[in-house]
């Protein structure tokens, strides 16, 4: 391959990564063709994007974006994998993928500039996402005032309760001597 063909190829890969922070780098090599394809129609479906490349034009190029964390992980066949909603999601979908196709290896990868080990990536594909992260803030930050108002209102409600016991027990005795 010319030195020219391999520049294009490097700025593709440049310009397709953008600005990606997070990244996986998979082994594939072991996948026959049949799986390969389901694997890659299953991450277009979850809008993660897959590119197999040589590992020398692949470290120009994440070294263009700023990404020099892969030196140590591309080794032997590799594939880049970016996507999904945050880095949680990624590895989530990745190792579901591992668990049903065996042949899958997990290289390691990289978050906002920090490697990640292979068991860094399973750890961290057992971790809430970000959107669950949210929810349980959110759920923190709204619980005291939900106390609060259950605390106010509780025994308002029982004094409403009771009172309307009385005039309950009131009318009802109230009826019966109108009707003895």
């Amino acid at each position: 391959m010319s030195k020219a063909i391999k520049e294009m190829i490097v700025d593709d890969i440049t310009g397709r990564l953008g600005d990606v922070r997070d990244m996986l780098v998979l082994d594939l090599a072991k996948l026959d063709g049949v799986s390969t394809n389901r694997f890659r129609l299953g991450l277009q479906k979850s809008q993660i994007t897959a590119l197999t490349v040589r590992n020398s034009l692949a470290r120009k190029a994440l070294g263009n974006v700023g990404l020099n964390e892969f030196d140590s992980i591309l080794q032997g066949p590799s594939t880049l994998v970016w996507g999904s909603t945050d880095i949680v999601a990624l590895s989530k979908e990745i190792t579901n993928w591992c668990k049903e196709l065996k042949e899958i290896e997990i290289k390691g990868g990289a978050i906002e500039g920090t490697p990640l080990t292979q068991d860094d990536v399973e750890k961290l594909s057992k971790s809430p996402s970000r959107e669950e992260l949210i929810s349980q803030i959110v759920g923190q930050i709204l619980s005291p005032g939900a106390r609060l108002a259950g605390a106010l209102l509780g025994p308002g409600a029982a004094l409403a309760s009771q009172v309307s016991q009385i005039a309950d027990k009131a009318a009802d005795s109230g009826g019966e001597s109108e009707t003895a």
